[in-house]
């Protein structure tokens, strides 16, 4: 199907990344973290982690040797969460209830693709995390949500020693507090001081970043972007027959109907799409589904948890990230906005 006025899809690869090409090692036990600790990670959470991880760590540690994940709280207000609490050995503590890691600090609106790794102010709900476009290579940046506001990813540098970098910069602009301000630039210092060491990028759109948005097929509600592969001959992605205007016009249409009846109607444009994926899949296009998926769940309403069900899990798989259709799967079975801590007793 041809979109109607739909924005242009980036450029099309099958090209996928190769972490040991991208000087992106993971270098775990150069951080003093021990391999325990690191097979422990990778046992619970299935997912690689970049360098750049280990190494925050060991800063905080050198910050806070008592409590490395609260090393940031008083002057920024954030909190080391989801893998750190594995770094910290609170997984060894036991609880009543089994964690599901999964689901450990993954916020509303966070996608399968979204890790959680620092947790900020509670009100808005802001947050950082990783963003994978598979489960099987490392981040390709670094993004922030604000789950209290909505669904969108603002992409942070491709390494978390950048992401803290800008907010300081931000919070240096906001404060008059002399002594604050001594503090926060004495903790800049420090912070730019060891990236610089590591060799780690402060831009927060690197070249990797760029080279990546031209991959990008489509932006998504949450803006971040999806790629999916493109084979030689094109196929891989095609475009919903909706804007993205059109499409949350739709949604507010189905979440707002004053009955049932109504909602059964306002429905049949999603009934639609969800045909023109069947056919999609068939030809080998999974990325409309996968985007459709995507969008449903990023506008967040109950109402689009059984059309996720039905499409995401399915559209990983066949893009074959499994481990993003089990992620969804569990989210969407206990998905909260608050109570996010899995190792809370």
């Amino acid at each position: 199907m041809a979109g109607r006025g739909k924005r242009k899809a980036g450029g099309r690869s099958s090209e996928t990344r190769n972490p040991a090409e991208d000087g992106k090692k993971n270098r775990g036990g150069e951080s003093g973290v021990s391999e325990d600790l690191q097979q422990d990670l990778q046992h619970l959470y299935q997912l690689p982690m970049p360098e750049d991880f280990y190494h925050l760590w060991q800063f905080c540690e050198e910050l806070n040797p008592g409590d490395p994940c609260d090393a940031l709280t008083s002057s920024l207000g954030l909190q080391l969460v989801g893998p750190y609490d594995i770094l910290a050995g609170k997984h060894k503590v036991t609880t009543n209830v089994e964690p599901n890691y999964f689901l450990h600090w993954r916020y509303f609106y966070d996608p399968p693709e979204f890790q959680t790794v620092i947790a900020g102010d509670s009100e808005t709900q802001y947050h950082l995390g990783y963003f994978r476009d598979t489960p099987d290579e490392l981040p390709a940046f670094v993004a922030a949500g604000e789950a209290k506001k909505g669904c969108s990813l603002l992409q942070m540098g491709d390494n978390l020693f950048c992401s803290l970098n800008l907010l300081l910069n931000r919070r240096l602009k906001e404060i008059s507090n002399k002594r604050q301000i001594s503090s926060l630039k004495e903790l800049e210092t420090k912070l730019t001081a060891m990236a610089n060491k590591l060799n780690y990028s402060l831009e927060q759109r690197t070249k990797g970043m760029k080279a990546r948005d031209r991959k990008v097929s489509t932006k998504t509600f949450h803006g971040a972007g999806l790629v999916v592969p493109i084979d030689k001959s094109g196929v891989g992605y095609r475009e919903l027959p909706e804007t993205d205007g059109s499409l949350k016009k739709i949604c507010k249409a189905i979440v707002e109907a004053p009955s049932d009846e109504a909602r059964i109607k306002a429905f049949a444009p999603i009934q639609e799409m969800i045909t023109y994926v069947q056919f999609a899949n068939d030809e080998c296009d999974y990325g409309m589904g996968y985007e459709l998926g995507i969008d449903l769940f990023c506008y967040g309403s109950h109402y689009f948890h059984k059309v996720v069900r039905q499409l995401l899990p399915l559209a990983y798989k066949l893009l074959k990230s499994h481990l993003f259709a089990e992620i969804v799967e569990a989210h969407i079975a206990k998905r909260k906005w608050d109570d996010l801590d899995q190792l809370k007793g």
